[in-house]
């Protein structure tokens, strides 16, 4: 599909120079982009890359000198992965999903499917189901007892959707991904190894062999309007009440969503994070790749917590948080350099003891 610079200029909402007709049918890196490709460099970093590919158009940096760098056309974003966002909104051919229902996909004669949904081969939708207009679904999706899917969903192959999950709309689930799932919740007759080490703070104590016994979940999982999960991340349901994935919300890959959380508005779950059972997320929080947030605690509004970081107390409101266990970013950096120059220090006061040792010999007293 080609679209003229001027066309693409409107959709970014940002101005361009030159050639406002020419067309291009891709967007490439500047150093492997082609004649009819146009050239991602909206940094300066980027711009040798111009250099070594064939691109005639590129988006640029504002100031940049879009002639001297031999382009006949420019468009000019002063944010660029702002731009990046819509320029691939408008590239992205989709995922290539077949129109209509495949004769192949099991759908139960109680299920709703809403006006102009596809639903691709050996697709199973359960008894009772609600699935709304537009909705396309891929192949081997199954979708469970009681479930309400909204408008426009996007649901990729082999994602799994348990029995009484409501889902709004503009929903997107990448391949694999599991949503409503038990909740990982088991019980001993007495108290366990678990609760004793948590009483007495780790000390030694008696311990009995005993079975673990499932605590069922009751709940389901209720997600909100223009909520994305990536793929191979689960939501567990609730015990009692619902876990809650509220309006959007974008859940990457591989995150665990433990039972009873809630999740709150336009938040980022980002690769890996895990989130222990009944912790509350506010609004507008990040977590970044690999954070563990311990259950039962809450994390405030506007929280970021850098990659690898292990949450284990209650977060205040607008908090930016690193390390294990997570401090206050200020806090992390000073505690990381004090940690880089222990060597140094350890090393100063070896040097020390043996100067004092040996001020006292010559003083004919023993050493300590």
């Amino acid at each position: 599909m080609q679209h003229s610079i001027a066309e693409i200029a409107q959709v970014l909402q940002a101005r361009f120079e030159g050639a406002g007709e020419l067309t291009v049918t891709g967007a490439a890196e500047p150093a492997l982009a082609g004649p009819f490709d146009l050239a991602m460099c909206m940094d300066p970093r980027y711009a040798e890359g111009l250099s070594k590919g064939r691109a005639r158009a590129a988006i640029l940096w504002e100031g940049a000198d879009w002639q001297a760098m031999g382009l006949q056309a420019a468009i000019f974003a002063p944010r660029g992965r702002l731009a990046m966002a819509r320029l691939t909104q408008a590239f992205d051919p989709g995922p290539g999903l077949n129109p209509g229902i495949s004769p192949h996909a099991v759908i139960d004669p109680s299920a709703e499917i809403g006006e102009g949904a596809s639903i691709g081969p050996f697709t199973v939708i359960g008894r009772n189901a609600r699935i709304g207009a537009r909705a396309r679904i891929a192949e081997q999706v199954s979708i469970g007892v009681d479930v309400t899917i909204g408008d426009d969903a996007l649901i990729l192959p082999g994602v799994k959707i348990g029995a009484r999950v409501t889902i709004g709309h503009r929903f997107v689930a990448q391949p694999g991904a599991a949503i409503g799932g038990d909740g990982f919740s088991f019980v001993t007759e007495e108290r366990s190894r678990v609760e004793e080490a948590r009483a007495t703070l780790g000390r030694p104590g008696e311990t009995k062999k005993q079975a673990w016994q499932r605590i069922h979940s009751l709940g389901a999982v209720t997600i909100g309007d223009d909520v994305e999960v990536g793929a191979n991340a689960s939501l567990d349901r609730g015990t009692i009440r619902d876990t809650r994935i509220g309006r959007g919300t974008k859940i990457d890959s591989l995150v665990q969503v433990g039972h009873n959380v809630v999740v709150g508005e336009d938040c980022l779950l980002c690769a890996q994070v895990g989130v222990g059972g009944s912790t509350r997320v506010g609004d507008r929080v990040v977590l970044g790749g690999q954070v563990g947030v311990v259950d039962n605690i809450f994390v405030g509004d506007d929280v970021v917590v850098g990659g690898g970081s292990v949450v284990n107390s209650n977060a205040p409101a607008g908090r930016v948080l690193m390390g294990s266990p997570a401090v206050r970013m200020d806090l992390h950096v000073d505690i990381y350099k004090a940690q880089r120059r222990l060597p140094r220090m350890l090393a100063q006061i070896a040097e020390l003891q043996k100067t004092v040792k040996n001020l006292l010999e010559k003083g004919g007293h023993d050493a300590p």
